[in-house]
């Protein structure tokens, strides 16, 4: 081995980054070995992505990649490692690589405060019809402050529901109660009873009984088959008039359509969407509305969160290469 790969269980490993990531995680794969990173600062196509990978001994992937086994195959029997730069790792068969002897990895807990801050953000907007105000300035449309304008809701004493009590969902319902929010949530496993007291004794509900009871919901969930759609045509029913839904989770977990026309008929007040169903497309009918908020995947999108992903994704990478556990590792499911 070469003096620069001497810690390697793999001599002179080859790593293949999908898309540009920030320097310092670059700097760390590069003190260790030969990278490669794509020159398109794009989301490669199925072809594009199976030519990258092939060869390497790691890959690190973006979001939008889309690792299945064919693209498993066309990296070849050598790969041992993809280091996804997400927390989600919904665009990656993780049996099929398990099957494989691939470790796949994510990039959980540095990006919590991150999207917290932004739901939270979104929950703000859509209820108080900020961006409804913003695009009537911007227009140039007149306006004048009367009793009625632009009347929003309130948050204190309200409830929030929280689908999905994973990190992120806890730290934005710690937000929500600074507001003086009362949380409830639905998950696969009930909390610990010291997170719940934490929360000002939130409550665990089956899914529809959640929707029914809360003026904001927000979703907080991992996408798999079985949350796909999960809010559909008759769960968005189930809500309050004057409810409003926040996604920052994943796009599909959400009816798009359905969304739409629960919008438009005024079955909720509102929604607010930092991903989408078929990104970075939006449903047509969604951007004929004033009362959703839109944002293009926004929720980790701070300098230091991007940074401390990437740079975990590497060391992930390194330390399989090394024929070391990697810090965050994923269950093959």
């Amino acid at each position: 081995m070469s003096s620069t790969t001497g810690m390697f269980a793999i001599a002179n490993p080859r790593i293949a980054v999908t898309r540009r990531i920030p320097e310092p995680a670059l700097e760390l794969l590069r003190e260790t070995a030969d990278v490669w990173v794509s020159p398109h600062d794009r989301p490669l196509d199925t072809d594009e992505l199976h030519r990258a990978i092939a060869g390497a001994d790691a890959a690190v992937t973006l979001l939008h990649d889309r690792v299945d086994a064919a693209c498993l195959d066309a990296a070849g029997p050598q790969l041992r490692c993809v280091a996804n730069v997400a927390v989600g790792y919904d665009n990656i068969d993780a049996r099929a690589a398990a099957q494989r002897g691939v470790i796949v990895t994510n990039t959980p807990g540095v990006l919590t405060d991150a999207t917290a801050d932004l739901a939270m953000a979104l929950i703000l907007n859509v209820t108080r019809r900020l961006g409804e105000g913003e695009r009537r300035i911007r227009s140039g449309r007149p306006w004048s402050w009367d009793m009625f304008f632009l009347l929003g809701h309130g948050l204190a004493g309200k409830t929030l529901g929280v689908i999905g009590l994973g990190a992120i969902g806890q730290a934005t319902a710690h937000r929500a109660r600074a507001f003086g929010m009362e949380i409830v949530y639905s998950a696969r496993r009930r909390a610990l009873p010291d997170v719940e007291q934490a929360l000002g004794g939130a409550r665990a509900l089956e899914l529809d009984e959640l929707l029914a009871r809360a003026a904001v919901v927000s979703i907080h969930c991992p996408l798999t088959p079985q949350t796909r759609h999960l809010i559909d045509a008759r769960r968005l029913t189930l809500m309050d008039s004057d409810a409003y839904l926040v996604n920052t989770a994943r796009g599909p977990i959400v009816d798009e359509r359905a969304l739409a026309q629960a919008l438009r008929a005024g079955s909720i007040a509102g929604a607010a969407l930092d991903v989408f169903e078929h990104e970075p497309a939006v449903h047509p009918g969604l951007l004929e509305l004033d009362n959703v908020v839109l944002i293009p995947h926004l929720g980790s999108a701070t300098i230091e969160t991007r940074t401390a992903m990437a740079v975990l994704a590497a060391r992930n990478a390194i330390a399989v290469l090394a024929g070391q556990p990697p810090p965050t590792p994923v269950s093959p499911g």
